[in-house]
This record gives structure tokens, sequence and C-alpha cells, in this order.
């Protein structure tokens, strides 16, 4: 029993639980058998919305030096395969973006005409308070600037053949890997449990949640479809049992649905990718934080079907054929650039849902708020995702043991 209660995956549904239950009864003003003020309510939820910017600031502040902490130093150990790897996870996270989002697009136009889905995206909901002070620390440098050093600076120093930045990369790479595992993942936590309290008293989940019940439902079938797919062809490039690392992804998956955000994930998944043993160590190094930038399959594939729904809802049709395949193939190129942050895939494609499919200021609208409702579970299928191409990557250019 002490061992479970010690049990990552154990903390973090707790997180989910009792964050859950105390927003919930903030949202009523009755926490058990004490009533409470709606003042009171606020300062409360104020003090843990507090907490949760603090610890998001604290995690994201992580994130681009983890990113240029793995990349760099996992190229220099590629040595001449290091040009072919990035071409590879850059060509198979598109391909798995627009595969997952074709997988959507055959769904709806199967199955949106047969439902009878109302819209309601006007659904009364708390304020969070302000802040009760604001710590902000920005990063270093933005997530794709790290993600361009590391990919350069790791390039260069594999073509001058630097052995003293070499090691100072590996260096670093430790340094990285005691940051994430003394600091990031003991806070993993308390981010979520502040994260859910905020959702369950805003009545993101509680109160909007049924409106569109059926709709997520189905994406998150599409989600557990698409990763059977990736991970089957990972098992088969790769020759090895794919379930060894799918069953290792379970914080990691938890973890992704509390943060609704890959690069937030990522000290998480990474250690859920070098636990599994079922990858090579520079493999996972490489391929795991590249793919929380550029991997957002279990987005792409909600965006599509969310986009086709919304457009049956207020324009009364689904789009044209040839429209979803423009949009589809254009979406696939904005989500390898998108940032991995809660709402990355839709917020940089809402330039073409407004252009190719042609929706409006109240399109746009409700997209964004039943985008948000299932967010943390797009997330996921992302994260989880990154682990396929992973186990391909390592079946492609797998070393002599």
């Amino acid at each position: 029993m002490a061992k479970i209660r010690e049990s990552l995956i154990f903390k973090l549904l707790l997180g989910v639980f009792i964050g859950l239950i105390v927003g919930y009864f903030l949202d009523v003003k009755k926490l058990g058998f004490i009533s409470i003020t709606s003042k009171n309510a606020e300062s409360v939820i104020g003090v843990i919305n507090t907490i949760k910017f603090i610890l998001g600031q604290i995690i994201n502040f992580t994130i681009p030096l983890i990113i240029l902490g793995f990349i760099a130093p996992a190229i220099t150990k590629m040595k001449a395969n290091a040009s072919k790897m990035l071409g590879t996870m850059l060509v198979m996270a598109y391909f798995s973006s627009i595969g997952a989002a074709f997988l959507s697009m055959v769904a709806g136009y199967a199955i949106i005409p047969k439902l009878n889905i109302v819209a309601n995206s006007e659904i009364a909901k708390n304020v969070i308070p302000k802040l009760i002070f604001k710590v902000e620390i920005p990063p270093v440098f933005s997530v794709m600037t790290a993600l361009v050093l590391a990919l350069f600076l790791g390039l260069a120093v594999v073509w001058t053949e630097s052995k003293t930045f070499e090691k100072l990369l590996d260096e670093l790479n430790n340094i990285m890997l005691k940051i994430v595992y003394k600091i990031i993942i003991p806070i993993l936590p308390f981010f979520i449990a502040s994260t859910f309290t905020t959702l369950a008293y805003e009545g993101e989940i509680i109160k909007q949640f049924p409106v569109f019940l059926k709709v997520i439902i189905i994406v998150l079938v599409g989600h557990f479809v698409w990763l059977t797919v990736l991970y089957t062809i990972g098992g088969i490039v790769s020759g090895k049992n794919p379930f060894k690392l799918l069953k290792s992804y379970g914080p990691a998956y938890l973890t992704a649905v509390g943060t609704m955000s890959s690069a937030a994930t990522l000290p998480m998944a990474l250690s859920c990718a070098k636990k599994s043993g079922a990858l090579d160590e520079d493999i996972a190094d490489f391929a795991i934080p590249l793919g929380s930038t550029i991997h957002l399959c279990g987005s792409v594939l909600t965006e599509v079907f969310f986009v086709m729904t919304v457009s049956k809802i207020l324009y009364g049709n689904v789009p044209s054929l040839g429209t979803m395949i423009l949009f589809i193939i254009l979406l696939g190129i904005f989500a390898v650039g998108a940032p991995g942050v809660p709402g990355g895939t839709v917020m940089a494609s809402l330039g073409i849902i407004i252009s190719v499919i042609g929706f409006k200021e109240e399109g746009t609208g409700l997209m964004l708020t039943i985008f948000a409702l299932q967010d943390s579970f797009g997330t996921a299928c992302n994260v989880v995702g990154d682990g396929a191409l992973a186990l391909i990557l390592n079946g492609i250019f797998k070393k002599d043991r």
C-alpha cells in the first residue's frame, strides 16, 4: 500500500481528484458541511490560482533549457546520422499529423451528419479572481529558439568534431536531468491539482462538458485508434514489442491531461520513455524533446473533427472534401510549427480556419470553446504518440550493441 502511495501515477491521480473536488465545492460555495461566502471562495481560489501561476512559471522556465540540454547532446552522440535523423523526424511528424487528420475527416463525414448536437457555447462561468501577486519567471529564450539553437549547436559540434563542446553538452545534459528529477517532477502533482481546481471552479469541466460529450468521446476513440496505428508501425519497424514502451507512458499521459501542454509534460515524457528500456537512450534524448515541439497528431485529429462539427452546427453543413483536404495539408505544416502549449495548435491555425474553412467570429469562438474542453486529451495523445515516433526512429537508426 505504501508503495502505491509513493507511486507517481497515484500522486497525479490524487492531484486531479483533489483539484476537481475543491474546485466544485468552491463553485457551489460549500466545503463539506461548511458554507462559505462568495468572497471567501474567491479568496481561496485566488490563492490556488497564484500557486498555479508560480508553478507554471517554474515549469515553463525550464522547458527551453531541457530542449537544449537533451537535443543538442543527443545529436553529438549520433555523429553521421544526426542530419538524417532530424529530417526523418520532421517528415514522420508531418505525416503522422496529416494521417490523423485524414482519419478524423473520414470519421467526420460518416458520423457528424447523424449526430443531433445542439450548440451551447454561452454557458455561465465563474471568473477566476486576479492573482494575489504575480512573480513572472520568463524563460531565457523561447521554445522555438531553444529548438533551433539545439539543432544548430549539435550539428555544428558534429561537423567540427569539437570534443570540448561535446563534453560541455554532456555536462549540461546531466545538469538538466537533475533539475527534472529533483524539481520539475515533484511539483507536477501540485500544478495539476491547482489546474483542475480552477477548471472546476470556472465550470469548464462540470458545466460545459455534457454539451459536447458525444463529440469528445468520438475524438477520444480517434486518439486511441491513431495511437494503435503509430505503435503498430513502431513495433514493425523496430522489431520490438511496442507495448513495453506504451505501458510506461501512464504517468506522462496523466501529466499531459493535467498540464494541457506537450512542452510542460516533456520532463515526465522523457522520464517514462527512458525507464521503459525500449528505446536507445540517445534516441530518446533526441526524439522525445523534438516530438514535444513538432508532433501534435492528437490536437490535429481533434481540430479537424471539431471544425467539421462546428461547421455543421452553425452553417448547416460540413465543409466540402476539397476544402478539407486543403485545410489538412496546411494544418499539418502549422502543427509542426505550433507551440506545445495549451491551445497552441488551434491558435496557430486560426488563420486557415478563417480563410480556408470560412469561419466567422461566432465560428472561431465556438471552435475555441469546445477545443478547450478536450485540449488535455489531445495533448496526451500528442505526448504518447511521440514515443511511437521515437520507436520508429530507433528501428531505422538502431545502433549495433
